[in-house]
């Protein structure tokens, strides 16, 4: 074997009891692996400095630099003394028999203006308390109510009018509420309409605040290019200002007809046909069929049906109510 060589070993020995001799100085019994101080041994790449893995050693500075933990916000009493059992509030509200009610609650699946409830004992005011159930808000006035009315032709989004046209208000002659409209359809067209007596949700729907999405189809004159469809979603300037659809697709195009189904926020008084007016393409027939959550469905013209638990607690919620 050749000095060189030799001379490699010797150093590789001389390397590993000065690793030996740093292990046991860490306290690691002889005869373990090499203890590292700072980095590897001699010849290797340089060790990272203690404390550099996964950011700055911590230090008694940066204890007291870090903020406090905030102490825990007492829950609050929503138990009404004299008020109804919880349960018995729930059930009457079509979630299912008391008993399954009192397991909702031990679960903790229902919570009382904004508090978990799990004891049964619980009572509240029932005109007065906001429950959610699994994140739904449930309507507990057996009061109120919100119905989804097909508006057909001819009719006025209006519960009187002068003028002696048919309006709304014949369709719900059969209802005991005194029943108001959300939004307003003019006479040549059709659709869902939403009639309630909750004053609070009809303002918020009808408040641009909350931005309720209403989807309509529309059939219009004439062949609709993309471009035309991309006008309309970036803009189209009006007698009182820029107007703007959400999303425009074309659904069929025959011959010089052609159906389209728009999204939009806006809320003016017929900004749907005046934005195809703008654009080249006057309307022949629209129709709505969808407001926020709730769609028109296969709900006949002229009829009306009442808003499931489900259905109203996700307009309710898309009104942050």
């Amino acid at each position: 074997m050749s000095n060189e060589r030799r001379g490699g070993s010797r150093r590789d020995q001389q390397g590993n009891q000065h690793g030996s001799q740093r292990g046991n100085q860490q306290g690691r019994p002889q005869g373990g692996k090499p203890g590292r101080q700072g980095g590897k041994p001699q010849g290797g790449k340089p060790g990272r400095p203690a404390g550099a893995r996964g950011g700055a050693a911590r230090t008694p500075a940066n204890d007291r630099r870090r903020r406090p933990a905030r102490p825990a916000e007492p829950p609050v009493d929503v138990h009404v003394e004299g008020g109804v059992r919880l349960q018995k509030v729930l059930a009457q509200a079509g979630l299912g028999s008391r008993r399954a009610c009192e397991e909702l609650i031990a679960t903790g699946h229902v919570e009382v203006d904004g508090q978990i409830v799990t004891e049964l004992g619980v009572r509240v005011d029932p005109a007065t308390a906001v429950v959610h159930v699994d994140g739904l808000r449930i309507q507990l006035d057996q009061e109120k109510v919100t119905l989804a009315l097909n508006k057909p032709l001819g009719v006025v989004s209006t519960m009187d009018d002068p003028k002696g046209r048919p309006t709304v208000a014949d369709l719900v002659r059969n209802r005991d509420e005194r029943l108001f409209h959300v939004g307003r359809l003019d006479a040549d067209s059709e659709g869902l309409l939403l009639l309630t007596n909750d004053g609070e949700l009809a303002n918020r729907l009808s408040h641009p605040r909350y931005g309720i999405a209403k989807t309509y189809l529309v059939t219009v004159e004439g062949e609709v290019f993309p471009r035309i469809c991309k006008q309309l979603v970036r803009g189209v300037e009006l007698e009182d200002g820029v107007a703007k659809m959400d999303s425009v697709h074309v659904v069929q195009q025959i011959d010089d007809l052609a159906m389209l189904e728009v999204v939009l926020h806006e809320g003016r008084n017929r900004i749907v046909r005046r934005m195809f007016e703008a654009v080249g393409h006057p309307v022949t027939r629209l129709v709505r069929t969808r407001i926020g959550p709730i769609p028109l469905g296969d709900l006949k013209p002229g009829r009306t049906r009442v808003l499931g638990r489900t259905e109203l607690g996700t307009l309710m919620s898309a009104v942050d109510l």
